[in-house]
């Protein structure tokens, strides 16, 4: 009798074409293990992440049929809905700040709030968590229930203080002195594989300067707020 095979997600998922459909995927999700995922997409699962530090959301975005790719959109561009993992430790709360967007470099002091690309990136949000804890390998961790996020007035007014703050340091020209301690819940930091990279800014002359690349992450703090809610 021949044997009937397992049914697996092809490698190339069609996008959600609804909230339900794709909140439908995430319990598809919840449960499993980075590995089973990895194996139902075809994907090999690298030793750690030294390498790979965006093979994680890759590979759930591919699962969930994520579409924007390397386009500045959401990562489901039809549902406006951007995708974001949650490391979590041993303890079960967030592990690291948040990689939100690029940082841009060069100001005229113009742009607002309201119109930024890290609003829109913010402004409906799939957290997925997914353990992170350095004694489980990597094939190991599971991945836990998604949800939808869209941040509260309370929430957006820290932010777009934070915001606002950091990005009059880029119009004067200090985003070389920005340090990851300023902002109370969105922060800057080098966002980049190593020092030697460099990006053109603008000095406080108003001289272009190379700096490293620098971007917004979401502290713990924050994270760890919206975790207890969900």
């Amino acid at each position: 009798m021949m044997k009937m095979k397992e049914n697996k997600f092809p490698q190339k998922i069609a996008a959600p074409v609804t909230q339900d459909e794709l909140l439908q995927r995430c319990e598809q999700l919840a449960g499993k293990t980075l590995g089973q995922v990895a194996a139902e997409m075809g994907q090999i699962v690298p030793e750690n992440l030294r390498r790979h530090k965006g093979w994680v959301g890759n590979l759930l975005e591919s699962y969930l049929g994520a579409d924007a790719g390397t386009q500045a959109q959401p990562d489901f561009i039809g549902l406006g809905i951007e995708m974001k993992t949650m490391p979590l430790n041993a303890l079960g709360q967030p592990k690291e700040s948040t990689y939100v967007c690029t940082v841009p470099l060069k100001q005229n002091g113009q742009q607002v709030w309201q119109d930024s690309w890290i609003r829109r990136k913010l402004s409906h949000v799939l957290w997925l968590p997914v353990e992170a804890a350095a004694d489980i390998p990597l094939a190991d961790r599971y991945i836990g229930n998604g949800w939808l996020w869209k941040p509260t007035v309370e929430q957006e007014r820290m932010l777009k203080a934070d915001w606002e703050e950091l990005m009059d340091r880029i119009v004067l020209g200090e985003q070389a002195e920005i340090t990851a301690r300023e902002g109370e819940y969105l922060q800057i930091r080098p966002k980049a594989a190593n020092s030697r990279v460099l990006a053109k800014g603008v000095s406080a002359s108003g001289e272009s300067e190379l700096i490293n690349p620098k971007g917004f992450y979401l502290r713990t703090s924050f994270t760890k707020q919206l975790l207890v809610t969900a």
